[in-house]
């Protein structure tokens, strides 16, 4: 269903089955979970479930679609306000650490996609990686860091990001250390000699 068409409340009610589902998939995993889990927990009637979403997997593909676009759109905002590649990246890595804070399932959630539908897994790790991609051809052209192929560092820096992350915020559940963040913008930018 279009979020255009909905009224406010049909899109606050909407999300509220959204976030439910993220804290419900997060915690006990797509299989284990159940539409009626879902609306007991969201204080929905099944019927007003499905006036938004026909299956759990409707609802799952939309959670991380929803995610993706959420963390993206905070870290490319975060980025705007920077001249600098350097500067970008920090305040890139910085964003989503700070909007993980408050979606430490996201890391569950995407894992799980690997198994519930491949497609949806990839799809999710190709936009970040876009984005990436765009960021560092653009420091190439402008000579802020070396001609290296853009998909090649796109990754590895996605995975500095994502292992850093798990480590902190999804496994210890703090914030990440100042010294953690200068020392991967210190291994990123002057490297590991």
């Amino acid at each position: 269903m279009s979020e255009l068409k909905l009224t406010t409340k049909g899109k606050m009610t909407r999300q509220k089955i959204l976030s439910t589902a993220e804290e419900i998939f997060g915690e006990k995993g797509y299989f284990e979970t159940s539409i009626a889990e879902i609306t007991l927990r969201a204080g929905v009637a099944q019927g007003t479930y499905y006036n938004y979403f026909s299956t759990k997997k409707e609802v799952f593909d939309e959670l991380i679609r929803q995610l993706s676009s959420s963390f993206r759109h905070q870290i490319k905002v975060a980025m705007e306000k920077e001249t600098t590649f350097e500067a970008k990246q920090r305040a890139g890595y910085l964003a989503f650490f700070e909007w993980l804070t408050n979606h430490r399932n996201l890391y569950s959630i995407v894992q799980q996609s690997v198994l519930v539908d491949m497609k949806l897994y990839r799809w999710y790790y190709e936009k970040i990686a876009d984005g990436f991609v765009r960021a560092i051809q653009e420091a190439i052209d402008k000579k802020e860091c070396k001609p290296l192929n853009p998909e090649t560092v796109a990754y590895c820096l996605m995975g500095i990001g994502q292992f850093i992350g798990m480590r902190w915020v999804f496994w210890e559940e703090e914030k990440v250390p100042d010294e953690v963040i200068n020392e991967a913008m210190d291994l990123i930018f002057k490297g590991i000699n």
